[in-house]
């Protein structure tokens, strides 16, 4: 383990204890006591994670988040914080933050925490490490390619020799000359035979003179042949053509031939020039590139992520097999209408900042894919470069870590419903604490009044406690539901008397609208409602922040069909884009900014489906929302559980007791 930590926090004792804990677990540690000398530490030491206080004197935690990040936005910060700075650690996270970990430290959370630190840091180097590898790879084929193309173009001057050697032939010594040159050189009569050639060509093909002009090729037998000699004396003009030469072991070889004619006196073909050049090895180089196109585009298209290449107008150019299957065909789409339905590019877009400064640059996100889906995808982006060094695209990778985000999400739940509880719980054993002395005071005073009503207290506070806790139980692991037949009309009045008033206070009409017979339903009504009820408080809140009318109003109405019942919840409030509808459900997701926890409709949706529905909605900016909440009447097999006999509680209730 070779990672190093700076450990910031204003308590030695703290700092002193828990740096000894991280030194033994094998962590290079360096400490600070507030942010100031923590962000000198940072400068000098570059630590590849940050664990601090959130609450601190001078610069707080969060202010210490922010100058990190802003620095380098890969290095990963863990928050410590207290029960009470729960609303904090939320804002913490929502600033990148990696995790955060309640005091007293519980070396097992840390080692969780610091755990999943790692894996971050592990999964950013093997990313650039194969970035790398591939853009070396890419580069040593095309410096091969381009060295190949020059030999090509070597070529084309043999075309201006041909015309040459018509007056060259009768006055130069032409073994002198074609001796020297790197390729196979022969002259042949008018009448197909083969009657001097150099060097190169006896040494490779054999000594051919006497022979056949299409003796060397492979397939070509007769005057009437097609060889390049015959068809120079057939038109009387030179040709180039690509044909295989047999040499003196039986080999074929690849060669490119240009032939010309040689004129006597009169005008008429006397002689043939031919030249051959051996290109064995740019055929050779050329089906090396195109093995290694291919298995590029093998690893291109069957990386276990998404690979898109963005060019600078930020379309999509092309893109591996993965990313076609989840998000469609690309037709030069823009990448953020592709991933999150956008008109304008996303904030922070890290496409953006590797055409800006040329540098690989990681991202996270919630991607939806074309069927639907939300995805936590980890993005890393790499500049794509031409021969003279100038950034043409930019190769983005992003990796689906939704499974990672789904159990960081439910232990991170956990911890804010067990901090937010813990105040609640404690202002009710207070006033348990008086309950009791009341009693007590009662039976020594035989004063049989104070000590019935000190007893419905202590029953109604016991009541509160009880729930408190089996809440706690329903969200740390999966709850059976305390399901019974619940009358839609009633349901539906009680759960309106809940929020009604609150529509009032807040200047917002509210109606309720209930269909005739609308029936029955089975349901875990104290967790249906509450779910509810959210949808309700959201649809209010939204009402009152559309400040263009004066008047606003919800409509709660409930109604279905034999096999199902439906709640809607319409408002004509400030309503919402696409993106923000398709991130709705999203754990720690608000559109309300700071007044928002990102909880609520999380939970809502989940306790819909476990009843075996479905929440959909429908909105447009300016032009208000419906939440639509269809349930089964009959709650599916897998969410029933035996009710309730005799008054005897059940599954977690019954273990409590």
């Amino acid at each position: 383990m070779s990672e190093s930590i700076l450990l910031v926090d204003d308590e030695e004792g703290i700092r002193k204890v828990l740096g000894i804990t991280l030194a033994d677990a094998g962590y290079r540690v360096t400490t600070a006591a507030d942010g100031e000398e923590a962000m000198r530490r940072f400068a000098e030491e570059r630590p590849d994670i940050v664990l601090t206080d959130i609450k601190m004197p001078g610069m707080s935690g969060l202010e210490l988040l922010e100058s990190i990040k802003s620095r380098d936005s890969e290095v990963e910060v863990i928050m410590l914080t207290g029960h009470g700075d729960m609303e904090l650690a939320i804002q913490s996270l929502k600033r990148d933050a990696t995790d955060f970990i309640t005091k007293p430290i519980n070396d097992d959370v840390l080692d969780i925490a610091l755990g999943r630190a790692r894996e971050r840091i592990t999964m950013r180097r093997r990313l650039r490490e194969y970035t790398e590898n591939l853009e070396d790879m890419v580069a040593k084929q095309s410096a091969r390619l381009v060295a190949a193309e020059r030999q090509l173009a070597a070529l084309q001057v043999m075309d201006g020799i041909a015309s040459g050697v018509q007056t060259l032939s009768r006055m130069l010594d032409q073994a002198g000359i074609f001796n020297e040159l790197p390729c196979f050189v022969s002259m042949h009569s008018r009448y197909l035979e083969i009657v001097a050639t150099n060097d190169l060509y006896k040494e490779r093909l054999g000594h051919k003179v006497g022979q056949p002009s299409w003796e060397v090729y492979k397939g070509r037998e007769g005057s009437g042949n097609g060889c390049p000699v015959w068809k120079v004396i057939e038109t009387g003009e030179g040709q180039r053509s690509n044909e295989i030469l047999i040499d003196k072991h039986g080999q074929e070889i690849p060669v490119i031939v240009h032939t010309a004619p040689i004129l006597d006196n009169d005008g008429e073909i006397e002689m043939v020039l031919e030249i051959s050049v051996d290109v064995s090895k740019v055929r050779r180089l050329q089906d090396e590139l195109r093995i290694t196109r291919e298995r590029y585009r093998q690893l291109f298209d069957e990386a276990p992520c998404y690979i898109a290449v963005i060019d600078r107008s930020l379309k999509v150019v092309d893109a591996n097999r993965r990313f076609h299957h989840d998000f469609g065909e690309p037709a030069a789409r823009h990448c953020h209408d592709i991933f999150a339905h956008r008109l304008a590019a996303c904030q922070g877009c890290p496409v953006e900042r590797s055409f800006d400064d040329g540098k690989p640059h990681q991202y996270e996100t919630v991607v939806t894919t074309g069927d639907g889906r939300q995805a936590n995808v980890l993005v890393w982006t790499s500049p794509l470069r031409d021969a003279a060094g100038n950034i043409t695209e930019v190769m983005e990778m992003s990796t689906d870590i939704t499974q990672v985000r789904q159990l960081q999400d439910r232990l991170s739940q956990l911890g804010l419903l067990l901090g937010s509880t813990a105040h609640g719980i404690k202002g009710l054993l207070t006033a348990l604490d008086g309950g009791v002395y009341r009693l007590g005071s009662g039976l020594d005073r035989n004063d049989e009044a104070r000590v019935r009503d000190s007893f419905e207290d202590i029953r109604h506070l016991t009541g509160r406690l009880r729930k408190m806790v089996l809440d706690i139980l329903y969200y740390a692991k999966k709850r059976d539901l305390n399901w019974e037949v619940v009358v839609a009309e009633r349901f539906a009045t009680e759960t309106a008397e809940l929020i009604e008033g609150k529509a009032v206070n807040r200047g917002v009409g509210f109606q309720l609208e209930i269909a005739a017979e609308s029936g029955t339903f089975e349901a875990d009504a104290g967790a249906l409602s509450a779910a509810l009820v959210n949808l309700l408080e959201n649809a209010v809140e939204a009402c009152a922040a559309e400040r263009s009318r004066p008047e606003h109003s919800v409509t709660f109405s409930v109604g279905g069909d034999a096999n199902h019942v439906e709640f809607s919840v319409r408002d004509d409030g400030v309503g919402m884009d696409r993106e923000t509808r398709e991130k709705l459900f999203t754990l720690f997701f608000s559109s309300k900014g700071s007044a928002g926890t990102g909880i609520g409709l999380f939970v809502a949706n989940q306790v819909v489906q476990q009843h075996g529905g479905h929440i959909a909605v429908a909105s447009e900016p300016g032009h208000g929302t419906t939440f639509t909440v269809s349930l089964p009447r009959r709650l599916p097999d897998v969410a029933r559980c035996p009710a309730p006999q005799n008054g005897q509680p059940e599954g977690d209730e019954a273990d409590d007791n």
